[in-house]
């Protein structure tokens, strides 16, 4: 966890690569919550017998549920301290490189890659790579905007 006690540390670690979070295994039952959560229940989700005869083997996770992952998998990348809230402003960039099998394990991997001053504090942009174990290409590719509130 890397430890910003203020904002001013932040805008100096502008370019850095802020590192690697924790492990996280997508279950097939945090699919399913997600389908029914989205009503979106394609087979290739959902189906896994049929899933199995399909084009990646297995039942895969959403796209949206990968990217909907992405606070929870920097949580414990960094943080900053004496600030009255962070908040997701929303996304730039983002793209599903490669599907995640049910079972796979994901994580994710942070650059603050953008700061700039706006009424409320300071705006973010972080590249977010979502990596998959034992594969090469990432899950999920994807500039986060947030906001800082002093």
């Amino acid at each position: 966890m890397r430890v910003f006690e203020n904002i001013d540390e932040l805008v100096a670690a502008k370019g850095e690569h802020l590192g690697h979070g924790e492990w996280h295994q997508v279950t097939q039952e945090q699919v399913n919550l997600f389908a029914d959560a989205t009503l979106d229940h394609q087979w290739i989700h959902i189906d896994v017998e049929k899933a199995k005869k399909g084009p990646f083997g297995g039942p895969v996770a959403h796209g949206y549920l990968t990217i909907s992952l992405v606070p929870y998998l920097v949580k414990d990348i960094y943080t900053v301290k004496n600030i009255k809230m962070g908040v997701n402003y929303g996304s730039n960039k983002v793209r599903f490189p490669q599907p995640v099998l049910v079972g796979s394990r994901v994580r994710a991997g942070v650059e603050l890659t953008e700061i700039s001053d706006i009424a409320l504090g300071k705006q973010l942009v972080t590249k977010v790579v979502v990596e998959i174990e034992g594969s090469e290409k990432p899950a999920c590719v994807a500039e986060i905007v947030s906001v800082i509130v002093p």
